[in-house]
């Protein structure tokens, strides 16, 4: 009943976001454009651009009568930053478009925090442009973690199936590190405040009070019974176990052997009766990553979890490549919108008082 009341209160509510250009030499301010020219997403909520408008105006104008419709730039609410607009060229990243990007994510942070804003959605940004520019920062994520003062925070994507509705959730227990220290980073204690962190964000963003949760293996089979490897046999399996009381009224699967815990997602994006998982825990990057961009390149969203607000990003990059050619795909982006909409009228919803 509760859960039905939340659900009428949010769909009345208009969250605030703030929506970050990304790279202004990548497809960014494209995909940004692109998707809000859909005037419905910006009646469903409150949203500021931050970023250039200069800059938004000059790719308008490049684009105009180009593929899809743009958003005209004077339409949206901007929050200005200062950069070196003269000194960006699309197609071509350099420190000025690198300092650029982390101006605008800076600006919606302390905006955020500050309170104007109940979410991010961050356009793409290139790590490697940040560090030329001087913020030798591993990503986004970690930038914002910092900001908001979290330890404890993780890489939670999500994409809802075009067949079915089917919503496919993916949380990496590591991320951006090298595949030989995956082993040693993996720890029980890392491990659970990743899960906590995981059924907190199903049962205060999704409503799910007693969510399936699958976790994989590490290695091939599982480990086979330590034959092929023994981080299953020596603390994983038993990790799963211990959870299972820890958290009861989750209902914990694993450790799943990694060839099989996609099978019943894949089924069930495409449609097929099956009973899949609410979510799954990944052990690292491409563990997680290689099934949900197969299945949704182009609808899936990066959240991270673990924030005292939202943040949304499309899960993909800059593209400098097709920069400016008029050919970016929006989907994402609109997906990202979408989500930290959604998420955000939830927790309008059931915020005390």
């Amino acid at each position: 009943m509760q859960l039905t009341q939340n659900s009428q209160i949010a769909a009345t509510l208009r969250p605030r976001l703030a929506v970050t250009l990304g790279d202004p030499a990548g497809i960014g301010p494209e995909v940004v454009l692109k998707a809000l020219d859909d005037r419905r997403m910006r009646e469903e909520c409150e949203i500021v651009v931050v970023g250039s408008r200069a800059i938004a105006r000059q790719l308008h104008t490049q684009l105009r009568g180009i593929g899809d419709r743009l958003a005209d730039p004077d339409d949206l609410n901007f929050i200005e930053i200062e950069d070196e607009a003269h000194n960006i060229v699309l197609g071509s990243p350099s420190v000025s478009s690198g300092a650029a990007s982390f101006a605008y994510m800076e600006a919606a942070i302390a905006r955020t925090l500050a309170g104007e804003f109940e979410a991010i959605v961050t356009g793409p940004i290139a790590k490697t442009w940040w560090k030329a520019a001087g913020h030798p920062y591993p990503g986004q994520t970690e930038l914002l973690a910092e900001r908001a003062g979290v330890s404890r925070f993780g890489m939670f994507f999500v994409a809802r199936s075009p067949h079915n509705g089917w919503t496919l959730r993916t949380l990496l227990a590591t991320t951006h590190i090298p595949l030989r220290q995956v082993p040693d980073t993996l720890t029980p204690d890392l491990l659970a405040w990743k899960l906590d962190l995981l059924l907190d964000c199903l049962h205060r963003d999704f409503g799910l009070d007693r969510p399936r949760v699958a976790i994989s293996g590490l290695n091939p089979h599982s480990g086979e019974n330590g034959q092929l490897g023994t981080e299953e046999r020596d603390w994983l399996t038993p990790w799963v176990e211990d959870q299972r009381h820890r958290h009861p009224h989750a209902h914990l699967d694993g450790p799943i052997p990694p060839d099989t815990l996609w099978v019943k997602p894949g089924q069930a994006w495409y449609g097929a009766e099956v009973t899949a998982h609410d979510a799954y825990l990944a052990l690292y990057h491409d563990q997680g990553l290689i099934p949900v961009k197969l299945l949704a390149f182009d609808k899936a969203v990066n959240t991270t979890i673990g924030l005292p607000f939202i943040r949304t990003s499309p899960d993909h990059g800059t593209a400098f490549d097709i920069a400016g050619k008029g050919i970016a795909d929006p989907t994402s982006m609109k997906a990202a919108l979408s989500l930290a909409a959604e998420l955000g009228r939830h927790r309008l919803a059931t915020q005390p008082g």
